[in-house]
């Protein structure tokens, strides 16, 4: 089991498929790239927080929690001051570093 994406829990939802698995793995990977390149510290709060929801949501589909729990973090991060705005941008840098980490163990995974 990779320390980025908890393969057991992915188990529990493709019961031994590995083409399933791989598929998943690489519907993750696709849309982790996706919506972590949306994710602006800028943005409006609506754009942010749908940015931050669904990777949130692609993240624990496959185990990627510490990807989950920062995502669940970053859709708190609401309001337009320059604070929210700074911590923002720190967190999606360690946002950034989970979500490469959770995409070298899917590649790893699928070979």
């Amino acid at each position: 089991m990779s320390a980025a994406i908890d393969l057991d829990h992915l188990e529990k939802y493709v019961a031994g498929d590995r083409a399933l698995r791989d598929e998943v793995l690489g519907i993750f990977e696709q849309q982790a790239e996706m919506w972590t390149r949306m994710l602006d510290p800028r943005a409006p709060d609506d754009s942010w927080k749908d940015a931050a929801h669904a990777l949130k949501g692609a993240a624990r589909g496959v185990g990627a929690w510490e990807v989950g729990d920062l995502c669940e973090q970053a859709e708190a991060l609401i309001g337009e001051d320059r604070l929210v705005k700074v911590r923002r941008s720190v967190l999606l840098d360690d946002l950034k570093d989970a979500v490469a980490s959770a995409v070298e163990a899917v590649r790893r995974v699928r070979g």
